[in-house]
C-alpha cells in the first residue's frame, strides 16, 4: 500500500528533526557515528522506528542503543516545541545492518572474482539512443 502524502511529510520532517536532536544530544565519543537511515512511522502516528546507520568501536555499539533509549523522552520532548504536530510519535530507535550487510556481499563478490577470473562479467558496449 502507497503511503498517504501526510504520512510521508511526517516521515520525513521526523527524519530530519531525529538526526539533529542526535547530533546535539550525544557525542561521537559516546556513541559512534549515527545516522538516521529512514523511519518507520504507524498508520496512526503515534509511535516511530527510527533506523540508524552506525560507524564506531564495538563499545559504542552496544552503548548507542542504551543511551538513545535514556534520551528518547527528551528527544521527543525537543520535536514536539520544534515541530507542530497534532501527536508527536513515541520514538524506538534499530541499529540498521543493512549496509554493513550490503557491504559485505559486494566484498564476497569481489573476493570471488580475484579467484576465479571466468566469473567477470564483461563490460557492455554503450547503446546509442539516435540509432533505430
Amino acid at each position: 500500500m502507497q503511503p498517504n502524502r501526510r504520512s510521508a511529510r511526517v516521515k520525513e520532517l521526523l527524519k530530519q528533526q531525529v538526526a539533529e536532536c542526535i547530533r546535539q544530544e550525544l557525542t561521537i565519543d559516546e556513541v559512534g557515528l549515527l545516522t538516521v537511515n529512514d523511519v518507520g512511522i504507524a498508520s496512526d502516528l503515534r509511535s516511530a522506528t527510527v533506523f540508524l546507520g552506525f560507524v564506531g568501536t564495538a563499545e559504542q555499539r552496544r552503548q548507542a542503543p542504551l543511551k538513545l533509549a535514556e534520551r528518547a523522552k527528551r528527544i521527543r520532548m525537543q520535536i514536539a516545541a520544534t515541530v507542530r504536530l497534532k501527536y508527536v510519535p513515541d520514538l524506538k530507535f534499530q541499529l540498521d545492518d543493512s549496509i554493513e550487510a550490503g557491504n559485505r556481499v559486494i566484498l564476497l563478490l569481489e573476493q570471488l572474482e580475484r579467484e576465479n577470473p571466468a566469473l567477470r562479467v564483461p563490460p557492455q558496449p554503450a547503446e546509442d539512443d539516435d540509432e533505430p
